[in-house]
């Protein structure tokens, strides 16, 4: 049964996915066209990463406690964990392993746990804080697919060259479609349904 509701969960936010996935693609179209410098990258990802992980904390410890789970205490370690773990993954190493993989030429993996860990470390706790108090997981998760899109893409930007092929952009975008589609969903839905009895 569990097994059922994960696949059917995975099932339904492909499209979701999708979308985030083609507004990725336009959005980084623009940025090339416009020159965009690093550093606005830069601030792009500094700004969407700490917000994905506080959405991500959000639904992921409101999922566990919709399901009928969970007291205070396994609510913030799945939250945090969840959220922590999942959003480095999505945002960091997976664009990371595609900069890599692409040769973009000014790759490196910038990790929000620990880079700025005074921003991302509270955000997570204060996701999953009000998620204990108030769960919900609807919007949130949309709300947590485009930015976990986007917070990836621009990862991706800061890596990129003057010189940006057509077959480039379409790999960048398979990169960003596997980088939140399956850490997202395993974090919203796959992670905290492992911990409920139901």
């Amino acid at each position: 049964m569990k097994m059922r509701t994960i696949a059917k969960e995975l099932r339904v936010h492909a499209p979701f996915t999708a979308f985030g996935t083609v507004t990725g693609i336009v959005i980084m179209a623009a940025v090339i066209h416009a020159q965009l410098p690093k550093g606005a990258s830069s601030t792009l990802f500094w700004t969407f990463h700490p917000l994905h992980v506080l959405l991500s904390a959000f639904v992921t410890a409101g999922m566990y406690r919709l399901h009928g789970a969970g007291g205070l205490w396994r609510t913030l370690l799945i939250g945090y964990f969840g959220s922590i773990g999942i959003a480095t993954l999505s945002d960091s190493i997976i664009p990371y392993i595609g900069e890599v993989l692409l040769d973009l030429p000014h790759r490196g993996v910038h990790l929000g746990v620990i880079e700025k860990w005074w921003l991302v470390n509270p955000l997570a706790l204060a996701g999953t804080a009000l998620a204990y108090i108030r769960p919900r997981t609807k919007f949130p998760h949309a709300g947590h697919v485009l930015l976990s899109t986007w917070a990836s893409l621009f990862h991706i930007t800061m890596a990129l060259g003057t010189e940006v092929g057509v077959a480039t952009m379409i790999l960048v975008g398979v990169f960003l479609f596997l980088a939140v589609w399956v850490p997202c969903c395993t974090s919203d839905i796959v992670f905290p349904l492992l911990f409920t009895k139901g």
